[in-house]
């Protein structure tokens, strides 16, 4: 007789350790290997057994691969899709204690040791000692959430659930997502081959303290959006004994970061939920080496949160500050050189890529602009943002005629804003929810934006008059190294949730996990959810 690997709190443990185990942190060879390890792992499930092809694949590209296995039920047609993700940011932050980031037993015994136990913050060491707490890196972010859909999957399988199941688990969340925009494609696919409706995409990303007292546990009925506005600042070269034959891009780019920083106009408001203010991503010159030549090109990638707006409406705003920026700067550049006496080197002006696009193409020609982009695409250490920073570089650099310049693109990666909180079936399942957590005597509240960026961004995507097409034609790796599946997007209709388990300190040396939430308490409240829509 076949029974459960997973049904227990216990097993379940074990089985998060395991995942946990099999380090998988983002483009790294063990993020390449954990998807032929999950595969082998949920093979040995009696209903994979018999339908080995019901688990595939997928090519997220680099080597990796996100992984679907659909528990098909005979007559169903009715399938939620259980979304995860299986890498994990890197561990160099734990120091000596890094060859146990991935041992979580071990980890949270070894930090009760006085030697590591008065270096970590007040608020781990009282949760360490409170005995309820797996410290580790993924424990929290987000393997917990893909061992509580392998116990569903096994759970449906075995007593034969009337609806699917497609766990959908990814490589690549931490960085660009490209595993989750490979799988939409493949959801799509499913669909159609098996006449399936999509009834509900779940996440379990893990729930948030809001505080470092918060102990409530948090269910999101949407997800934040990300984009991030980018610009190439280009001068005009000079000796630094003749500083005013040039005009250096650290003196253009600081309007545009002071402009930038904590600037008002790119906060939404939305269900009395806002968005962090802009800030810096990154801010550098490019010149690769000292010598008494002015910095004359420099890069700033800014990140702004979305609720909302669309890609073209905040590149709309972008430019608007953008204009703003350089108007003051200009103001300024003009009095020095009227105090100097000076004739200067012209007002800095402000353009879109798609603009130095297609001035370059006009100038240069298509085949040669392709070149230029190919060129740059073939660097092995440059990533997406490198690449688009780069691309408009070279660009510039044939056509300096534009200089001084501020040029306005988008970076990758992008992750439009989904939210389901007015859906009739959310809104009954949350209810469902708080009423389940209360038999654990816990409260649980809804947030309605999930504020650490997921991949649920890229279903039921909606985009009625194409302003995604701001995006694309901004962006300089666009449909080379970089490619969002609009499209398929738009066709994954259905409402969205996110019930995971409590955790906190994601990304940090005291990532850890609440056990009590994790092992008991969030694989009934699950099962009940996915019960409720039978």
């Amino acid at each position: 007789m076949n029974t459960f690997m997973w049904d227990t709190p216990e097993k379940l443990r074990a089985l998060l350790c395991e995942l946990v185990s099999w380090e998988s942190r983002t483009l790294t060879e063990g993020e390449n290997k954990f998807a032929f390890r999950l595969k082998d792992k949920l093979l040995t499930l009696p209903y994979f057994e018999k339908h080995p092809d019901l688990i595939e694949l997928h090519d997220a590209g680099l080597g990796r691969n996100a992984v679907t296995a659909f528990y098909k039920h005979p007559t169903a047609t009715e399938t939620v899709v259980l979304i995860s993700h299986f890498d994990t940011v890197h561990t160099e932050e734990y120091g000596e204690l890094e060859p146990l980031a991935f041992s979580p037993e071990e980890l949270t015994k070894k930090l009760m040791e006085p030697k590591y136990l008065k270096d970590l913050p007040e608020a781990a060491r009282i949760d360490l000692a409170s005995g309820n707490y797996l410290f580790g890196r993924g424990t929290m972010d987000m393997k917990m959430g893909l061992a509580l859909h392998m116990q569903l999957i096994e759970k449906a399988s075995f007593e034969q659930w009337p609806i699917n199941l497609i766990l959908t688990t990814v490589p690549d969340e931490e960085v660009n997502s490209a595993g989750m925009r490979a799988a939409v494609v493949e959801l799509v696919r499913l669909r159609e081959q098996h006449g399936l409706t999509y009834k509900l995409f779940l996440n379990s990303e893990p729930s948030f303290s809001q505080g470092p007292s918060d102990t409530n546990e948090y269910i999101y009925s949407g997800t934040i959006g990300k984009i991030m506005p980018a610009a190439l600042f280009y001068g005009k070269e000079t000796h630094v004994g003749e500083p005013l034959k040039g005009m250096t891009a650290p003196f253009i780019a600081s309007y545009m970061t002071q402009h930038m920083e904590w600037n008002p106009l790119f906060r939404e408001t939305d269900l009395g939920e806002s968005t962090p203010l802009p800030v810096s991503l990154q801010l550098k010159d490019l010149k690769m080496e000292y010598s008494t030549q002015t910095p004359y090109r420099a890069a700033a990638l800014y990140n702004v949160f979305l609720l909302k707006r669309t890609a073209a409406e905040v590149m709309a705003i972008f430019e608007e500050v953008a204009l703003q920026a350089m108007a003051a700067c200009n103001a300024h550049y003009q009095d020095i050189c009227t105090r100097e006496n000076v004739q200067g080197v012209g007002m800095v002006k402000v353009l879109r890529y798609e603009a130095l696009l297609e001035h370059a193409i006009h100038k240069l020609g298509a085949e040669e602009v392709q070149a230029i982009k190919h060129q740059v695409q073939q660097h092995p250490a440059w990533d997406d943002r490198e690449k688009s920073i780069r691309i408009v570089d070279q660009l510039m650099i044939r056509c300096q005629e534009l200089a001084p310049a501020t040029v306005l693109l988008y970076a990758p990666p992008y992750y439009p804003a989904i939210n389901s909180s007015n859906h009739p079936l959310v809104k009954q399942s949350i209810e469902l929810m708080k009423q389940t957590a209360q038999t654990f005597d816990i409260e649980v509240e809804q947030i309605h934006y999930f504020n650490g960026i997921c991949d649920l961004s890229y279903v039921n995507y909606s985009d009625a008059s194409n302003e995604w097409l701001a995006f694309e034609r901004n962006t300089p790796v666009w449909g080379d190294t970089y490619h969002i599946p609009f499209k398929e997007m738009a066709a994954l209709q259905g409402p969205v949730l996110n019930v995971g388990p409590f955790g906190k300190d994601a990304h940090q040396k005291t990532e850890r996990l609440h056990v009590d939430s994790a092992f008991k308490e969030m694989p009934v409240m699950i099962d009940t959810l996915i019960k409720s829509l039978f």
